[in-house]
C-alpha cells in the first residue's frame, strides 16, 4: 500500500521512521513550508531518498502533478497545520487517517490537551480517525485512553504518553487499513465538544474560583500559553502548578511560603504549589526567584 505522510517536527519524523521500520511503503512526504531550520521530517525523508513536497505548494498544478505521480493509496496525517485541499484527499484510494490527542468527539480543535486538563478531566486519550471535510469530525478508526495525573501539564501528558502512544497507534492503524479490517465508527454528535485555540485570554487566573479549578488552569496552560496573574501591576505566568487541599489561612492569591525553588500560594479550599514563574517578556525562572512570601497575586483586568 502506497503511503504519503503529511506531518512535521519530531512527531512526524518518528512516525515516518516507525512506518518504514514496520515495512510500510512510504512513497512521499509533505511538510509545511521550510524556514531557516529544516524540519526534522523533511530532513529524515530527504536523507532516506523519499520525495518531499511542501503542503502549501500542492495548490499549484506542477507540485500537485508530482504528488499524483506517487499514486497515493493512503494519506497519513501525523501533525498537520496546513489546510489540505479536497483534491489532495480525493487522490488517495483509501482516503486519509489522522492522529488527534483526545477521545473524539470530545475536545475537537487544535488545543485538545489544554482543554481536557482545564476541564478537570481525569482521563483523556488519542484518536485515529478518517479525515472528512469537517474539523476532527470523521469516523473513528481506533482510540487509546490514558489517565490524567494530578500534576500533569500539557507537556508531561503529551511527551510522556500521548506522543509515543500516538506514533504506535498510527503505525497500527496503517496496518489495519492495509489488511482491510480498519473500522469506521461514526462520531456521536450529541457528545461532541469544540473549544477555540487556548490563548492568553483563556489563561487569566480567577483567584475567587476553587483552588482545584485554579490548579487545573495552570496545568492546562503549561507550557503554552501560560496561566497569568497580576503582581503589583505586572503580568506573571505560573507553571508547574499543583493544587493541595487544606486550609490556606490567607486571602486567595497570597504567597504563603517559599520552599526551595517552589512557592505555595493560598487558594480557596487549599493551596497551589508553583515551580516556575515567568515575568512578561522574560524567560521562565524558579518561582522563589520571582515571588516572595506576602506577595499578592491578583486577577488580570
Amino acid at each position: 500500500m502506497r503511503i504519503v505522510l503529511f506531518g512535521q517536527a519530531a512527531f512526524g519524523k518518528d512516525v515516518f521512521e516507525q512506518l518504514r521500520a514496520a515495512g510500510e511503503d512510504v512513497v512521499g512526504v509533505s511538510t509545511p513550508r521550510q524556514g531557516l531550520r529544516p524540519d526534522p521530517l523533511f530532513e529524515a525523508a530527504s536523507q532516506a531518498g523519499v520525495p518531499v513536497v511542501e503542503t502549501p505548494m500542492l495548490r499549484q498544478d506542477e507540485p500537485f502533478q508530482q504528488y499524483l505521480s506517487w499514486q497515493p493509496e493512503l494519506l497519513v496525517f501525523a501533525f498537520v497545520t496546513d489546510i489540505v485541499r479536497k483534491r489532495v484527499l480525493d487522490a488517495a484510494t483509501h482516503g486519509a487517517i489522522q492522529y488527534h490527542p483526545s477521545l473524539l468527539p470530545a475536545h475537537r480543535g487544535r488545543t485538545a490537551m489544554n482543554w481536557a486538563i482545564i476541564s478537570g478531566a481525569q482521563q483523556t486519550g488519542l484518536t485515529i480517525f478518517w479525515v472528512d471535510e469537517g474539523i476532527d469530525t470523521g469516523p473513528i478508526l481506533l482510540q487509546r485512553t490514558v489517565d490524567i495525573a494530578e500534576d500533569d501539564s500539557v507537556g508531561t501528558l503529551y511527551f510522556q504518553r500521548l506522543y509515543p502512544m500516538g506514533v504506535e497507534a498510527l503505525v497500527e492503524a496503517v496496518r489495519l487499513v492495509r489488511e482491510g479490517v480498519a473500522e469506521r465508527v461514526p462520531q456521536d454528535e450529541a457528545l461532541a465538544t469544540y473549544e477555540p485555540p487556548c490563548g492568553p485570554e483563556h489563561g487569566k487566573i480567577d483567584w475567587m474560583q476553587h483552588g482545584r479549578v485554579v490548579g487545573a488552569l495552570i496545568r492546562g496552560c503549561d507550557p503554552q500559553p501560560g496561566a497569568a496573574a497580576s503582581l503589583r501591576g505586572e503580568t506573571v505566568r505560573l507553571f508547574e502548578g499543583r493544587y493541595r487541599p487544606g486550609a490556606p489561612g490567607e486571602p486567595p492569591g497570597t504567597v504563603l511560603a517559599a520552599m526551595g525553588t517552589t512557592v505555595e500560594i493560598a487558594a480557596i479550599g487549599g493551596t497551589i504549589v508553583v515551580g516556575r514563574v515567568q515575568r512578561d517578556g522574560q524567560p521562565k525562572a524558579s518561582a522563589s526567584e520571582v515571588l516572595r512570601p506576602g506577595d499578592l497575586l491578583e486577577r488580570l483586568a
